[in-house]
């Protein structure tokens, strides 16, 4: 059931504007050559891809040109609201007097963001009560914290915020999953696992590690999926229409095609499969079919 925000936060962009940032995340964070990027970038310095329009040059090709790291990227709007909010429209370009604070900002905006995001996503799951009283006071006082001059924000400490703000999640989660909660795989490395057979119906799965897994047809009704992974995880007709927290950018991150059933507010990366890929019928036996 969709609940009301609070007044701190109405109507703030959880999801990146591009058109309203000035590149921030093109310019404020490095990168490492490696299968997610084709080149280093030390912080700081902007990439070479990015134009004098604050746009991506190579915005549509840029899985097929090695950067398949910046399509997964979300900044939570943490760009737009240091840019337009924390800095008054003030551009890095033509005011370079603002660019070390400004990126050094967004370092701590978009965690704060991605805090509001899932705030807001528990606020939803929630009826009225105690927890759910607790969660709209968190979710006003980061409202409040984002809207912090630089000096404030940068005076934060992060990781305190974020372990409060956790806890009350994971009540949240675990009164969601009340009634058909599964295991219990917080945190598990299950890099390249094969778990078509694997019960994760209602699993609590928060900030695993499901890189490369194989999950092609898993139920994942009311499974948490807070912080999880999905970095080429294959989700080939999986069911994650009913999971929690689920987020655009691990979508985007993993595999999929249009049997993968999906939350509604989510939506269908367009370099996921739309063919069927024919399988073979399960067996006790290895699966040692070579990995596209």
């Amino acid at each position: 059931m969709a609940q009301q925000q609070s007044s701190a936060t109405a109507g703030r962009e959880l999801r990146a504007d591009c058109a309203r940032c000035f590149g921030i995340c093109c310019v404020a964070p490095a990168f490492a050559a490696s299968a997610d990027f084709a080149l280093d970038k030390p912080a700081g310095q902007p990439c070479p891809n990015l134009g004098p329009d604050s746009r991506c040059g190579i915005h549509r090709d840029l899985r097929q040109r090695g950067f398949p790291g910046c399509t997964v990227f979300d900044c939570f709007g943490a760009g737009q609201q240091v840019a337009q909010v924390t800095f008054g429209g003030r551009d890095w370009r033509t005011d370079p007097a603002t660019a070390r604070r400004m990126f050094d900002t967004f370092a701590v905006m978009r965690p704060l963001h991605e805090l509001l995001w899932h705030l807001t996503e528990a606020l939803a799951l929630t009826p009225p009560g105690p927890l759910r009283d607790d969660l709209t006071r968190a979710l006003a006082e980061m409202g409040r914290l984002t809207d912090g001059t630089p000096e404030e924000l940068l005076a934060l400490d992060v990781d305190a915020h974020r372990g409060r703000v956790n806890a009350l999640l994971s009540q949240a989660g675990e009164r969601a999953r009340a009634g058909h909660a599964g295991a219990d795989r917080r945190g598990a490395v299950l890099i390249g696992v094969d778990l078509r057979r694997a019960d994760l119906a209602g699993a609590n799965l928060r900030g695993a590690c499901l890189i490369g897994a194989d999950l092609r047809g898993v139920d994942l009704g009311a499974a948490d999926l807070t912080g999880a992974d999905l970095r080429g995880a294959d989700l080939r007709g999986a069911d994650l229409s009913r999971c929690l927290f689920l987020h655009q950018s691990q979508l985007d991150a993993a595999r999929g095609d249009h049997r993968t059933a999906l939350p509604a507010a989510l939506r269908r990366p367009a370099h996921w499969s739309l063919t069927v890929t024919p399988t073979r019928p399960r067996t006790g036996r290895p699966d040692t079919r070579r990995r596209r």
